[in-house]
């Protein structure tokens, strides 16, 4: 081989790696480039996932919402401010037995299951009416919706009659239906209509379905809340009669038997 031609082909090898080199340089700057853009990209994904986040958490519940509704839809059989004044009983009756309960309250569902059916007894002899105050405390101290959701479901029943009311609430209560205090079961709607099943003028009623799904008595469960929470009451089950406590004689406790119950209730009807 002549060096003429051995120099030509060295001259012809280094072009080739200088435009290889060149090719190589370019497709490594797109890359870089590709890299920039998408990293760019998550890093405004991220920002705006967070910022989404940060809006998402700062917005107030359904049940905040609803507990500050302007407007709000009550029951039909209530009366007083937002209809948060449920009395069940004959007007004949001359003096009204105040009930605080939670739905959620184990002593709550002692109580109902133990004096609930002399309760009803009493109610329908015109003994005295019910006047109904529910609570929902026991969502924050144990956590849930189950306590407002019950309440809400409450007043689907009342809606239908106060009958169907005191009927659905003893089903709430029963041992049968009752969770324990830390299971939230009252909180789906499922469950609630599941129970409602057991009470005759519940069962297959359309519109104290769509009621509860609905959530139409959601905002006056809230305003009831409220009431409770203005009553100065703190504990649950509570029973006033003329604003005084109806306890066992000689103690601050709530009766819990069908006797202690008729004799507390008697002395306190007779005051």
């Amino acid at each position: 081989m002549s060096a003429r031609n051995s120099q030509s082909n060295k001259a012809a090898a280094r072009e080739r790696l200088r435009v290889e080199r060149e090719r190589q340089a370019k497709k490594d700057r797109a890359r870089r480039q590709l890299v920039v853009g998408v990293s760019a990209l998550a890093v405004l994904a991220a920002a705006g996932g967070i910022g989404y986040a940060v809006v998402q958490s700062n917005k107030p519940s359904h049940w905040e919402s609803v507990a500050e509704a302007s407007t709000v839809k009550a029951p039909k059989n209530t009366s007083g401010t937002n209809g948060t004044t449920v009395v069940v009983g004959k007007e004949s009756a001359k003096k009204t037995l105040e009930l605080y309960e939670d739905s959620r309250c184990p002593v709550c569902a002692t109580f109902e299951q133990s004096v609930g059916a002399t309760v009803e007894k009493d109610v329908e002899a015109g003994k005295y009416k019910i006047k109904y105050v529910g609570a929902t405390f026991i969502d924050d101290a144990a956590t849930g919706e189950g306590s407002k959701n019950a309440l809400s479901a409450l007043g689907a029943a009342l809606n239908v009659s106060p009958e169907a009311f005191l009927k659905y609430k003893a089903a709430l209560y029963s041992e049968e239906f009752h969770p324990e205090e830390n299971d939230d079961k009252f909180a789906k709607d499922s469950y609630l209509l599941e129970i409602a099943d057991s009470v005759p003028a519940l069962k297959s009623n359309a519109e104290f379905k769509k009621n509860v799904e609905d959530g139409t008595f959601d905002a006056w469960a809230m305003k009831m809340s409220k009431a409770f929470d203005a009553s100065g009451v703190t504990g649950t089950p509570t029973l006033k009669m003329n604003g005084k406590p109806v306890t066992v004689a000689g103690t601050d406790n709530p009766p819990m038997t069908p006797a202690e119950f008729t004799t507390a209730v008697d002395a306190a009807l007779k005051a």
